[in-house]
């Protein structure tokens, strides 16, 4: 059995109540690029890179020149931004999460896929006062989520087993990530559902998360998979 080495959070959706704003963001930009943004298009749109999102409208649209990807995931960003300057609340039982594992003095770090600026300005807001031990970006690992680099980063730079470590996801991108980099995924799902597997448990909200929790999933390591709790449409 393994003890509780680190504590790695995603970010949007997870801590931050900032999924319904991206999906805004998105939503936004495919009106502008004459495409209506539809259920159908969430697995394309929730807990993924900017990048990939640009890309999937890109094709849905036929964007093409100046106005490709690039100028897509821009457009993205920006709109993204200027809602979450506007105010990204935190999600129910973060902040008593977060302070109970300062408190135990357990080490935690975020590890998102949204680029450096996003989570600059989320960092600089919403959680202004949290004491990361380091953030890692879409813009930090050479492939973001849902590839594991991120999550194996992050246990490096804290000098760690990925296996001690409990990665706190919303997505099914996110938890792919985490699951494929060895940590043992604690999923509260948003607005996605995330199918169950080996290593990953499941909470309806970080209200009922605690640092005892979370040291006893790290315990039960990679144990077989434990049914999901329902996500409402």
């Amino acid at each position: 059995m393994s003890e509780l080495a680190a504590v790695l959070f995603d970010m949007d959706g997870t801590l931050v109540d900032t999924e319904t704003l991206w999906w805004d963001a998105v939503e936004e930009v495919a009106a502008r690029l004459g495409h209506r943004l539809t259920a159908a298009d969430a697995p394309e749109v929730v807990g993924r890179a900017v990048e990939d999102t640009a890309a999937h409208l890109v094709r849905a649209t036929g964007t093409s020149g100046t106005s490709g990807t690039a100028g897509v995931a821009s457009a993205l960003t920006t709109a993204f931004r200027r809602r979450v300057d506007a105010g990204a609340p935190l999600r129910p039982g973060a902040g008593r999460l977060l302070a109970e594992l300062e408190a135990a003095g357990v080490p935690f770090a975020l590890v998102s896929a949204s680029p450096r600026s996003v989570v600059d300005a989320v960092t600089g807001g919403a959680l202004a006062r949290v004491p990361f031990a380091f953030t890692l970006s879409a813009d930090d690992t050479a492939r973001t989520k849902p590839h594991p680099d991120p999550y194996r980063t992050a246990a490096h730079r804290l000098g760690v087993p990925v296996g001690s470590c409990v990665a706190v996801e919303d997505s099914p991108d996110g938890t792919a990530s985490a699951d494929a980099a060895g940590c043992v995924v604690l999923v509260v799902p948003s607005l996605l559902p995330v199918e169950p597997g080996p290593g990953r448990v499941f909470a309806e909200s970080l209200e009922e998360v605690s640092l005892a929790t979370l040291r006893d999933h790290v315990r039960h390591g990679r144990s077989p998979a434990v049914s999901p709790p329902s996500v409402p449409t």
